[in-house]
C-alpha cells in the first residue's frame, strides 16, 4: 500500500491507497490563515507526523504527493496558490521518512486516477480540469499524460481569457482561473447575495439550487467564462471527453448541463459537435490522493 497526499490551496488530505486504487483510510486538515503564513513548515510537519502514524498501522511501500503548481524532480518550482517557490519538499521529508517519495502536479494526479479507474477510463484521448482555488489541467493521449518535458505544462488556469483583466497570483492579468475557478464563483456569489465567508460552499449550492433566480447573473457569467477556456482546449486537442474535478463536482447538479449547453451553442467550438461528453470526477476530491500513488 502507498500513502497519497493532496496539497490544496486551503487543505491537506492524506490517504492510504491499496493496489486497486481504493482509499482504505483518509483524513484531512483545513489550513488556517496563520498556518498559510508558515506554509512550508506546516506542510512538512503535518506530513511527517501522519506518515509515521500510518506506518504503525499499515505496511507502506511509498508516498506520492499531489502539488498545486509546477514541480520538477523533488522540488516545488512554483505554487502560486500556496505561495511557495523553489522548495525541495522531498529532500525535507526524507530527513524523517525513509520511503520512496514522488511528487507530481495535482491535476495530473487526478487525471491519472480518473483515466485509470474512473470517469475517463473508457476514453483514449481526454482533457481534465480541476476547479478549486485555481484551475489545474492535464491532457491524456493514448492513455498517457502529454509529455511536456522537464516541466509539467498544461497550466490551463493561466491562459489569458481577458486582456488586461483581473490580477492573478501568478503576476499576469486576465488568467482563466480568476474568472472560472470555484473560488471565483463562490466569491462572486457571496458578493451578489450579500453574505460573508461564514456561508459555506455547500450552503451556496443549496441557495442557488432552491432559488434559481438568486445569483443567476453570477452563475451565467461563470458558465460563459468556463466555456471560453474549455472551448479553447477542445479546439486545440479535440478530445473524446472532458473531465472536471475539484469542488465543481459538488455543484454538478446546477452547473454541468448548463456548461454542456453553452459549449454546444453556435460559434463556440471551431468544429461544431452534435454532442459533447463532459464527465465529473468519480473520485471527487479524492482523485489527487489516488493518482499520486500511481
Amino acid at each position: 500500500m502507498k500513502i497519497g497526499i493532496d496539497l490544496g490551496g486551503s487543505h491537506i488530505a492524506i490517504g492510504v491507497v491499496d493496489k486497486n486504487g481504493r482509499i482504505i483510510e483518509k483524513f484531512e486538515k483545513k489550513l488556517k490563515s496563520i498556518e498559510k503564513k508558515k506554509i512550508k513548515s506546516t506542510i512538512t510537519s503535518y506530513i511527517i507526523e501522519n506518515v509515521q502514524l500510518l506506518r504503525k498501522k499499515h505496511k507502506i511501500t511509498g508516498i506520492g504527493i499531489a502539488i498545486p503548481g509546477t514541480v520538477s524532480g523533488g522540488t516545488i518550482v512554483k505554487s502560486v496558490n500556496l505561495g511557495i517557490k523553489n522548495f525541495n519538499i522531498v529532500e525535507e521529508l526524507k530527513k524523517e521518512i525513509d520511503l520512496p517519495i514522488q511528487i507530481r502536479n495535482d491535476a495530473k494526479c487526478a487525471a491519472i486516477a480518473e483515466n485509470t479507474y474512473g470517469s475517463l477510463k473508457s476514453y483514449n484521448r481526454s482533457i481534465f480540469l480541476t476547479l478549486g482555488t485555481g484551475i489545474g489541467g492535464a491532457v491524456i493521449i493514448n492513455n498517457s499524460l502529454l509529455d511536456c518535458g522537464d516541466l509539467p505544462g498544461c497550466e490551463f488556469g493561466h491562459m489569458i481569457i481577458e486582456k488586461n483583466g483581473k490580477q492573478c497570483n501568478c503576476g499576469k492579468k486576465g488568467c482563466f482561473e480568476k474568472y472560472a475557478s470555484m473560488k471565483a464563483l463562490k466569491t462572486n456569489l457571496r458578493e451578489a447575495l450579500g453574505v460573508g465567508e461564514e456561508v459555506s460552499g455547500k450552503e451556496l449550492f443549496e441557495i442557488i439550487r432552491n432559488n434559481a433566480f438568486l445569483g443567476e447573473t453570477v452563475v451565467q457569467e461563470f458558465i460563459e467564462n468556463l466555456s471560453i477556456g474549455i472551448a479553447n482546449l477542445i479546439n486545440i486537442f479535440e478530445p473524446e471527453a472532458v473531465g472536471i474535478g475539484g469542488s465543481f463536482v459538488y455543484f454538478e447538479e446546477v452547473l454541468l448541463d448548463r456548461l454542456k449547453n453553452e459549449l454546444l451553442k453556435d460559434n463556440v467550438l471551431f468544429n461544431k459537435r452534435d454532442d459533447i461528453i463532459v464527465k465529473t470526477a468519480i473520485f471527487r476530491n479524492d482523485a489527487g490522493i489516488i493518482g499520486a500513488t500511481i
